[in-house]
């Protein structure tokens, strides 16, 4: 059964906020221990960062996916 296009989206927002709070905890607890001190409002505008760049990487690799799944079936 195909997933809805609204289902699409809603699952692709739930992994964006997932990704942004894994991405500011995970800096939260690993930073400290390489020596780096940030504050609260520093780790959410680099995790929201990480968030753009991840979502950028996903988009790209989507689409190189589709040509190559195009260009395998005509």
């Amino acid at each position: 059964m195909k997933q809805s296009r609204l289902m699409s989206l809603v699952e692709a927002v739930a992994n964006v906020i997932v990704g942004y709070g894994v991405a500011v905890i995970a800096q939260i607890l690993i930073f400290p221990i390489f020596g780096l001190h940030t504050t609260l409002a520093q780790n959410l505008k680099m995790g929201a960062l990480f968030t753009v760049v991840s979502t950028v990487r996903s988009f790209a690799l989507r689409q190189v996916f589709e040509a190559i799944r195009m260009g395998t079936e005509g």
